[in-house]
């Protein structure tokens, strides 16, 4: 076969890289809507995360992190990896968590939807936030302690008591609608986390702060929000949902 010369030319959008969790089901398809295929290029790895999400099955994640960081494109230039897990974040640390994806893949910044969520709600002005999560009280509580250790209230928070990923991916989004409506009657709030990247969300977030009157914010939008920012988007280039899509961040 006779050799033709070719030229090379880079692509000039930012790379994002996405681990998402095995099991999940939702935060690609979400990602692929809130970054359009013009702002930004979007790599995703998966890392091992078993049929149920307990304090067991994230302590195994945190052993595999670092393979699922390598399988992303190694000639990519990445802006920002993020680790996809909510609860993961919660329970491994967020320190550790950067630590662990900059061990398999080289990167500009690392996000998670934990830090994200923190500093949405602080670029909201928001201090009192009630969370709904599906899973059982352990994996939801480090959530909690880590928005307190952040110095916002929690005053509460509603579970469905889900350990099975494959049903959190398919609980309906009006059980969210009901479930963020409990919150609001239950306590006087200033803002409702919908915790999970694999719960159905984004399309509920407009009708819920129409209903509550409270901005409503959840995994999979304030992660795309906050890597949004790390890698020097424009908001304006986005599709993200809510009051939340209207408010820049600090990198």
């Amino acid at each position: 076969m006779t050799p033709f010369p070719y030229e090379i030319a880079e692509d000039p959008r930012p790379r994002l890289g996405l681990i998402a969790l095995q099991v999940d089901e939702t935060i690609e398809e979400d990602f692929r809507v809130m970054f359009p295929r013009q702002a930004a290029r979007l790599h995703v790895s998966r890392v091992p995360s078993g049929a149920e999400l307990t304090p067991e099955t994230i302590a195994g994640m945190e052993d595999d992190l670092p393979a699922a960081a390598r399988l992303l494109p190694p000639a990519a230039r990445f802006e920002v990896i993020a680790y996809g897990c909510t609860s993961g974040t919660g329970q491994i640390g967020v320190e550790r968590v950067a630590e662990l994806i900059q061990t398999g893949a080289t990167t500009k910044a690392v996000s998670n939807p934990l830090s994200a969520a923190i500093a949405a709600l602080n670029a909201l002005g928001v201090s009192r936030v009630g969370i709904v999560s599906p899973y059982i009280d352990a994996v939801a509580a480090p959530i909690r302690a880590a928005f307190v250790d952040a110095g916002l209230s929690v005053p509460d928070m509603l579970g469905f008591g889900e350990e099975v990923e494959a049903r959190v991916a398919r609980i309906a989004p009006r059980s969210i609608c009901d479930a963020a409506h409990a919150l609001g009657e239950r306590s006087t709030l200033d803002a409702v986390f919908l915790s999970c990247t694999n719960l159905r969300t984004l399309d509920v977030i407009p009708l819920l702060e129409q209903q509550l009157g409270l901005p409503v914010l959840s995994s999979n939008q304030v992660l795309a929000w906050h890597m949004a920012a790390l890698a020097g988007l424009e908001l304006d280039d986005l599709e993200v949902p809510g009051q939340l899509g209207k408010k820049a961040a600090q990198p």
